[in-house]
């Protein structure tokens, strides 16, 4: 039942991926690519939000499965108060800096001056990405993932409605092509977080601050940065690596690139509800350890998993058997119906793998224990990932193909080493 609004908040952001790339489809090629190399530079802003969230989540499911409610309130405000600070700091960095960004990413000189004001606005705009991410984190940890659920219901639905009229320009609104995506995504996701901060200061939730208690609480602080610094390295490991790795699909040309970005959409579609069940499993992990119940919380992990994993197989015989039509849906260009199909069949392969692999780590997490994720990430995307990708794709002459099998082999390693860690059981006894 916890997993279930999980699931649709997950699903709803899916929804939304879907659909910004079927609009941005139909302004060119160029703009789907910028969409891919903005969005992998933008991941690492998502690896500090992630991290920064995952942090939340622990400390404030563990003090209310202590039953100390000050003490989840207190975790909340630091976590929200740190979210602030590094967002400005990427703001300002990513609005002045936007064309050397996707300079730096290999982009060609027409995709730049398309594409360079869609950048510049959505890191310049991360700060709604950023508290969207950590106060749903907070309503998460506090089992009240229903009010997670419906703010991303309207941050996307939002997106979902203002999309076509920034992009296409309707009535007095211009046309502002691929750059209108990034109009309506800030709009969407601004609104979502004055409706979060509402709900936190006049409420219903479970954690329901006043004005008196935003105060720098220097001690709570530091041990949500102690909790945070593993789970932002776990994020950015992982998501530094998918920013070689578009770097390198950049070499292959835009059609490919294109190609590889609606396939990466279309995943997304089914990896986040996957992520909303792994979510929930971090809750009770949290919860459970914090009411001094470890084996309870090891059975939901399991649990979880194999209802993520049935979830996942039926998913991948899809994509399996009609790759081909669905990236058609979002492109008719040969080329990019070809190498989107191609990718989607390849890492749909490893799809039961994936589905284990998230809700471990997840649960790791949950207990705090954000290092042994972190080391994880490292063997599987830096030291294998990245390497086989490269020796794959340009040594060994196989193109997009061998940066596609690196994802789904990494992917399996990834989930291996987790379970073996896990069955281990020192996350059970993780301080936070």
């Amino acid at each position: 039942m916890l997993s279930i609004p999980m699931i649709l908040e997950m699903l709803m952001e899916s929804i939304f991926a879907l659909v910004d790339i079927a609009y941005v489809s139909q302004v060119s090629v160029n703009a789907v690519a910028t969409i891919g190399l903005t969005e992998s530079v933008v991941t690492l802003v998502y690896a500090v939000a992630i991290g920064l969230s995952m942090a939340a989540t622990a400390v404030v499911a563990r003090r209310v499965g202590e039953k100390d409610i000050n003490g989840a309130k207190e975790a909340a405000v630091q976590a929200i108060g740190l979210g602030v600070l590094v967002s400005i700091v990427v703001g300002v960095f990513g609005f002045i800096y936007a064309k050397e960004i996707l300079t730096l990413m290999g982009a060609e000189p027409d995709l730049i001056a398309e594409g360079h004001g869609y950048t510049k606005l959505l890191l310049g705009g991360n700060l709604t990405i950023m508290l969207l991410f950590l106060i749903n984190a907070v309503f998460r940890g506090a089992g009240d993932a229903s009010i997670a659920m419906w703010t991303l219901v309207l941050s996307n639905g939002l997106n979902i409605i203002l999309d076509p009229i920034f992009i296409f320009g309707w009535g007095p609104i211009p046309e502002h092509g691929v750059m209108g995506a990034a109009i309506a995504t800030n709009i969407g996701r601004g609104t979502a977080v004055l409706f979060q901060l509402g709900i936190l200061f006049f409420g219903w939730s479970r954690i329901k601050l006043a004005f008196s208690d935003l105060i720098i609480n220097v001690k709570v602080m530091l041990n949500l940065v102690r909790v945070s610094i593993g789970g932002i390295a776990q994020f950015l490991i992982g998501t530094s690596s998918w920013v070689f790795l578009m770097r390198m699909m950049s070499e292959f040309g835009s059609e490919v690139l294109a190609g590889y970005t609606i396939a990466i959409r279309v995943m997304l579609f089914t990896l986040m509800p996957s992520w909303g069940m792994s979510n929930a499993a971090a809750t009770l992990v949290g919860q459970n350890l914090g009411a001094s119940k470890p084996e309870r919380a090891e059975t939901s992990v399991w649990k979880t998993g194999k209802y993520n994993a049935y979830f996942m197989g039926a998913v991948s015989l899809v994509y399996m058997f009609f790759a081909r039509e669905i990236v058609g849906w979002f492109n008719s260009t040969p080329a990019v119906i070809e190498n989107g199909s191609l990718c989607l069949q390849i890492i749909a392969a490893g799809y039961i793998f994936y589905a284990y692999g998230m809700v471990v780590t997840q649960a790791f997490n949950g207990s705090g224990d954000t290092g042994t994720p972190t080391r994880i990430n490292l063997i599987a995307f830096w030291l294998f990932q990245l390497p086989f990708a490269y020796l794959a794709a340009f040594y060994f002459n196989l193109g997009a193909l061998g940066v596609f099998l690196a994802i789904t082999l990494a992917e399996v390693l990834l989930a291996i080493i987790s379970i073996v860690l896990f069955r281990k059981g020192k996350w059970k006894a993780f301080k936070v």
